[in-house]
């Protein structure tokens, strides 16, 4: 049976603990954080534990199915990944309108590093969100008069990074299974490993956990080929597909950010990159999974969407050249992925890179990026902003 962590903590003990979360946060930094701080402590107050839901017998059977799932891919990350799962995702909490953040994120005119805010524990971070949209819009537009590229976006996501026994959101109950599984393992990832200030390496090693990890859940549980297995393989595959096609077009405007131009030429140039970027990806798009697509298309660009993309999606190819060194076995691959980043904190992309460049000839590696593009996207970046 699975243990409860909820129930089995005293209640003065989680009492004291629901108020460290939520008291700490503004004797830290203000009002921001005592909005977040009593968001997430209002979660874990309502959570409740899945096999209690899944005692009712009014629960309908697709709601029951992905419950099922949930306690399934806990069980197998932390079997199977070597996840450090602990209590998260034992339990299930309501989310409602108010826990809607509306993430600001930003980057120069005429590059493609982004700007960045500072908070406790996590360090530097690309985004920063707003429980109130209206709050989010003037701090773009704030950040907009300072000649930056901006983006607002809606999000409902939470996640303590193993400070606490995450609760599963009821909005994730929206998602296929197999989307939920890869999401499920992806937070995982950050429970397990998680490298402050550095928000593009923990994003796309978790991405690639997560959708790797969803392929190797569904062949072990529902079978090789299962329409879930197969379902699985294709976001992964369409994951890798957008990733090089994110490199090709990273490449595409470095080339123009890097020569030096006049401002009305950098904007002419750039307009003229990002109406190829829409074709490259009107081109692209029917290839991927109906599981996995992305807005390109539905949304104007601007450099801030774009390094949007590139958190999650920057350099999936060493990735998965790692896990074919390792022979497929994904738990070999997230230890020496945690393994290379704590031993070069500075540029963990730049130190896998070498791992993979450096492997046997026997070994695959037909994806791997070139010496050549690897050390340009691997130079030193200009302080981040505050």
């Amino acid at each position: 049976m699975n243990r409860r962590p909820a129930r089995a903590q005293s209640r003065t003990a989680y009492l004291i603990r629901l108020a460290l979360v939520i008291f700490a946060p503004i004797l830290l930094s203000g009002c921001y954080f005592t909005r977040a701080a009593y968001v997430e402590g209002r979660i874990l107050w309502k959570r409740k534990p899945i096999d209690d839901v899944l005692a009712r017998k009014d629960l309908s059977p697709d709601i029951r199915a992905k419950l099922e799932t949930v306690l399934a891919v806990r069980k197998f990350a932390a079997d199977q990944l070597g996840e450090n799962v602990g209590g998260a995702y034992e339990t299930i909490a309501p989310v409602d309108q108010s826990a809607i953040v509306y993430v600001v994120m930003a980057a120069p005119r005429d590059s493609l590093e982004p700007y960045t805010w500072w908070f406790p524990i996590v360090g530097r971070v690309p985004y920063r969100g707003y429980f109130d949209q209206n709050d989010a819009l003037a701090e773009a537009a704030s950040l907009e008069a300072q000649g930056l590229d901006t983006m607002v976006r809606p999000s409902i996501a939470f996640s303590s990074l193993g400070f606490f026994d995450d609760p599963l959101l009821t909005n994730l109950l929206k998602l296929d299974r197999v989307e939920l599984a890869g999401v499920l393992i992806h937070e995982l990832f950050h429970r397990t490993y998680y490298l402050a200030s550095d928000a593009m390496f923990d994003e796309s090693a978790a991405n690639f956990v997560g959708s790797s990890g969803a392929v190797a859940f569904f062949a072990a549980t529902d079978g090789e080929s299962a329409p879930s297995t197969i379902a699985a393989r294709g976001i992964l595959d369409s994951d890798m597909k957008f990733a090089r096609f994110l490199l090709q077009e990273q490449a595409r405007l470095l080339d123009i950010y890097t020569a030096n131009l006049p401002k009305d030429e950098l904007d002419k140039r750039r307009e003229a990159a990002f109406a190829a970027i829409k074709a490259d990806y009107a081109a692209l798009e029917p290839t991927l999974s109906g599981l996995e697509r992305f807005d390109l298309d539905k949304q104007p660009l601007n450099n801030a969407v774009l390094v949007n993309y590139l958190i999650y999606f920057h350099q999936l190819d060493n990735f998965a050249a790692l896990n074919r060194m390792n022979h497929g076995d994904l738990r070999a691959t997230i230890a020496q992925i945690i393994s290379i980043a704590k031993a070069h904190t500075e540029d963990p992309f730049y130190a896998i890179s070498q791992a993979v460049r450096d492997a046997p000839a026997s070994a695959d590696r037909s994806q791997a990026l070139s010496a050549p593009t690897i050390a340009r996207d691997s130079s030193a970046s200009p302080p981040p902003k505050e």
